[in-house]
């Protein structure tokens, strides 16, 4: 595929590498000589790109910026227009800063370069023991080269390993839990409305970030700083989302490549995956609501996750459902056509929960039902739901008592008469059933109510049988249901009952059966 090739050509080269001012008067060689910060002590972290010895007052024009002079002043004692002038040109040049070793010329430092370098905001360093300035030179030179070199290799680790996941058809979060593992801090993707598309890291480090997403959200537009390094997402001169870096606490420069080159691989992810920022949205939500769903992270953990989703969390009435038999797709147009907040997410093929986030005030029972019949306007989904929750720790139990709910009137919508929105109180004996299915006597009882046709290889009888008992055993609704006359069906029925044994117009046997019969499906799935 040419796509890659032109992804490894564009992207951003390595970095400049850089120390900082401080970095470098920290160095052991440097402590030696005794330095002493006489001006510009509040431009310390200035990077130093370059160490360079000068001597000559017009030294700026031999500099390109961020270099380090390294001087004796033998060519300015005695001559203080020299000596600010020597400052001002270093000045012009943005160098990083001037370091003055005392000895013969200066023996003191010089007041003059002093007051110059203090009005320039040029760090002034001197030394008050003799030192060789080769060594510092080389130094930082080799420190330098290897940081260099360090950047050029992380670079194309990361891009290897990213593409690879890319090439091998990886979601966007293991995308982002190989960022975080390069990165050592956690990693955040939104779009521009700063709902958060997905996250990686540590997780306690990831909640901490989340917890207070609102201020972090507000500043995401602005510079980053203290290790908040920002990279944005878009192509063909469109933007649509952006990649943070929280806390990076490496050097500035190489996060900034890291996330240029994280960045890099979540749009070729997209291009290539044919995915958008909005299927990364529906990706979070099924993340979030499948951790509700499962109880294996404690609710009050995922508040922040929620939170950061954009879903309203702060006095809020969560209205949770389950839907099955329809089109996953098709919940988030209804829910924003109807104007309601909520998250979607599917569970499994054919099953989808969706979690409403209504205001107090509002009629939680009359808007739930408006959802479900415009749904079902659309296609012909079960939409179960449980009692409204007024706490966020509520909101696990009532999405599985939804789930409980859709899947005990799973394969039976055709033949019962359900309403829009299923709860609990319609499910009665059904649910019951669902709830006690792996129990090994509720087992056995099924296979020997059964056994006359589950041993059968054709289910014709079986599925007869069943639309005939949740039909309220309505003969004519049930020949209907099966697309035969009422003749054929009384043969089918007597069939029944011959394989198994039993009246089917005797209450107590019909229920009998009926009960297995629940039993079993719930036994299947």
């Amino acid at each position: 595929m040419t796509t890659t090739p032109e992804f490894r050509r564009t992207g951003p080269q390595p970095p400049e590498p850089v120390l900082s001012v401080r970095q470098v008067l920290a160095l052991e060689r440097v402590l030696a000589g005794e330095p002493e910060v006489v001006a510009g002590r509040d431009r310390l972290d200035r990077p130093v790109r370059w160490v360079h010895v000068a001597e000559a007052a017009d030294v700026g024009v031999m500099l390109s910026g961020g270099e380090m002079v390294l001087t004796t002043g033998v060519l300015l004692a005695g001559d203080e227009a020299r000596q600010t002038e020597y400052i001002r040109s270093l000045h012009r040049a943005e160098a990083a800063a001037v370091v003055l070793g005392l000895g013969r010329a200066f023996p003191a430092p010089p007041e003059v370069m002093r007051r110059a370098a203090e009005r320039c905001g040029l760090p002034m360093v001197v030394l008050h023991r003799p030192f060789p300035f080769a060594e510092l030179t080389e130094e930082v030179q080799s420190r330098l080269v290897r940081q260099k070199f360090a950047a050029i290799s992380m670079s194309e680790t990361v891009r290897t390993a990213l593409t690879g996941l890319i090439t091998a058809g990886a979601p966007l979060r293991r995308l982002l839990d190989e960022v975080a593992r390069h990165s050592g801090c956690p990693v955040v993707v939104t779009n521009l409305a700063h709902r958060v598309l997905g996250t990686a890291g540590e997780r306690s480090a990831v909640d901490d970030v989340l917890r207070d997403w609102d201020r972090i959200a507000r500043q995401a537009g602005g510079t980053a700083g203290d290790g908040w390094i920002r990279a944005e997402l878009g192509g063909r001169g469109e933007r649509w989302g952006r990649l943070l870096l929280c806390g990076y606490r490496g050097d500035q420069a190489t996060g900034r490549l890291l996330a240029e080159r994280a960045a890099e691989a979540l749009v070729l992810h997209r291009m290539l995956g044919g995915t958008s920022a909005h299927s990364w949205e529906e990706q979070s939500a099924q993340s979030l609501l499948t951790d509700l769903v499962s109880g294996v992270v404690p609710a009050r953990q995922l508040l922040p996750r929620a939170r950061a989703a954009g879903l309203p969390v702060n006095r809020r009435t969560f209205v949770p459902l389950v839907v099955r038999d329809g089109e996953p797709g098709q919940l988030g147009p209804v829910l924003r056509l109807l104007g309601l907040p909520g998250i979607v997410a599917e569970l499994a093929d054919g099953v989808a929960a969706v979690l409403l986030s209504l205001a107090r005030d509002q009629d939680a029972e009359a808007l739930t039902a408006h959802f479900a019949a415009r749904l079902r306007t659309r296609q012909p989904a079960v939409v179960a739901a449980a009692a409204p929750r007024t706490a966020w720790e509520e909101v696990p139990d009532g999405l599985r008592e939804a789930r409980h709910v859709a899947d005990a009137v799973a394969g039976s919508s055709a033949a019962l008469e359900l309403p829009d929105v299923v709860r609990l109180r319609d499910v009665h004996l059904r649910g019951l059933v669902r709830l006690l299915r792996d129990d090994p006597q509720v087992q056995s009882f099924a296979e020997r109510e059964l056994d006359g046709l589950l041993s059968e290889p054709e289910p014709e009888l079986l599925n007869v049988l069943r639309t005939y008992l949740a039909t309220g055993r309505n003969k004519s609704r049930t020949a209907l249901l099966h697309h035969v006359s009422r003749p054929a069906l009384y043969r089918r029925l007597e069939a029944i009952q011959t394989r198994l044994g039993v009246d089917l117009d005797d209450f107590e046997q019909a229920a009998s059966v009926h009960i297995a019969l629940l039993a079993h499906d719930a036994q299947q799935g």
